[in-house]
């Protein structure tokens, strides 16, 4: 099973975090089944950049990013080349590395 490693996060995870999870999984759904609290505002349906994440090292090994994640990640804070919604990207076999960005454009956090 692969490995995500999380860089560490004040408020999600301060010491940083490892976790499994199978591949076919969404890097945020992997998050939320291990007890990383990541927001997720949209419920992981690509409508909105809360669940955004920087994947510092095995990028090349997730799915590609359709045409409406990469418009959406255009709102997103602190975008980068290597930014991902977290709800579209999918494990394969291969582990990654993510940080998750200091803030979103959420301006109300959902009770999930």
């Amino acid at each position: 099973m692969p490995v995500i490693k999380i860089l560490p996060h004040p408020e999600y995870c301060p010491q940083g975090a490892q976790v499994e999870a199978p591949a076919g999984t969404s890097i945020c759904e992997a998050l939320l089944d291990n007890g990383i609290k990541i927001e997720h505002a949209c419920d992981m349906s690509c409508a909105c950049t809360t669940c955004h994440v920087i994947v510092r090292a095995g990028g090349a090994s997730l799915n590609e990013a359709e045409e409406e994640e990469e418009d959406l990640l255009d709102r997103a804070w602190g975008l980068e080349p290597q930014s991902r919604l977290s709800c579209q990207a999918i494990l394969a076999q291969q582990d990654v590395t993510v940080e998750i960005p200091k803030y979103s454009i959420n301006h109300a956090k959902e009770n999930h």
